[in-house]
């Protein structure tokens, strides 16, 4: 019995032992897999020990993510291809009540250089439309710019170089030509809206005072990729808070071609004379080696002045994309 005992202590004592052992082995680890910041153009960027392990070169990486134009290229394509969409849109007023909507399955047609669009079920409610076919709101506009076609287009591609948005043309050309660059270009520079278009920014020199910015490398719909999110700081002041435009954005890079796969963002603010607070998803996919969008999601609450405040939301999932004819 007396055995028993002892082998049964210096079973005990080994497996304690051993348990030092990897504390000690593994507390080192632990230890150094923290998060690293670096700063790059002015602007503090936190690494997770994720890129610092993998050696990665976070600088290329972070001069490509500012750069980007694979998220707007992505819509450009959508212009040069085949494809069909279910397209959701919902009007509200301030208290939630529903004052217009759209349900429709469309089906774009592409033959040599132009497209076409046809509408395969469609269902509207409320004063979604004028008389003469034109949307009485700003939302359903921006989406038909984004998805509908009109009679016939011809001619247009997907390149992005060298081309500039601007801010031009009637009241309601320029507030669609806004919001389509807080689409495509969230955390850039906006002319045109008082008070705020400066503070869109990210990458300015004010920004770094009011954001942290992060690099990671993480799983997104079953593959490693790059993840950079852009959040504002803890810890700012009152005032600080009233320059902060962008509440979160969160994107997802393919690690090889650095294109767009996902984005996720909120923005608001709010300036007496024009306030807004709009949220979008996207999720990217891939046709014929060629970056297209796959989902989107948008719910939008903004006013201008001399225009009537809009609450509104749509869907658009796009599917059976082909080359055409």
């Amino acid at each position: 019995m007396q055995g028993k005992s002892n082998n049964h202590k210096v079973g005990a004592i080994n497996k304690i032992c051993w348990g030092l052992i990897i504390l000690l082995f593994i507390s080192p680890l632990v230890v150094n897999a923290q998060d690293s910041t670096l700063k790059e153009d002015g602007l503090n960027f936190t690494l997770s020990d994720a890129i610092v392990r993998n050696h990665f070169d976070y600088k290329a990486i972070l001069q490509r993510i500012k750069e980007d134009t694979s998220f707007y290229k992505a819509f450009k394509t959508l212009r040069t291809i085949g494809y069909s969409s279910y397209n959701h849109i919902e009007m509200k007023n301030k208290e939630g009540r529903m004052l217009a909507s759209l349900d429709s399955k469309t089906r774009q047609n592409h033959i040599g250089d132009c497209r076409t669009m046809d509408v395969l079920q469609e269902t509207i409610t409320g004063d979604l439309r004028k008389a003469d076919g034109s949307y009485n709101y700003m939302t359903p506009s921006l989406y038909a710019s984004l998805f509908f076609t009109k009679g016939q287009i011809c001619g247009e591609t997907n390149v992005v170089a060298g081309k500039k948005r601007v801010v031009s043309g009637t009241r309601i050309e320029k507030a669609k030509e806004q919001l389509k660059m807080l689409f495509f270009n969230p955390g850039k520079k906006i002319p045109g809206i008082p008070f705020v278009g400066n503070k869109l920014d990210l990458y300015d020199e004010a920004a770094h005072e009011l954001y942290d910015y992060k690099l990671d490398y993480v799983e997104y719909q079953g593959q490693l990729v790059y993840m950079f999110e852009v959040k504002p700081k803890a810890d700012l002041g009152f005032f600080a808070k009233n320059d902060v435009v962008v509440d979160q954005m969160t994107t997802w890079f393919n690690p090889k071609t650095l294109e767009v796969l996902g984005r996720n963002y909120s923005l608001s603010y709010k300036a007496g004379v024009y306030d807004f607070n709009v949220a979008m998803e996207v999720e990217m996919t891939y046709f014929n080696g060629q970056l297209v969008p796959k989902t989107l999601r948008y719910k939008g609450n903004w006013d201008v002045a001399f225009q009537k405040r809009e609450i509104g939301l749509f869907t658009a999932t796009l599917f059976d994309y082909n080359k055409g004819q």
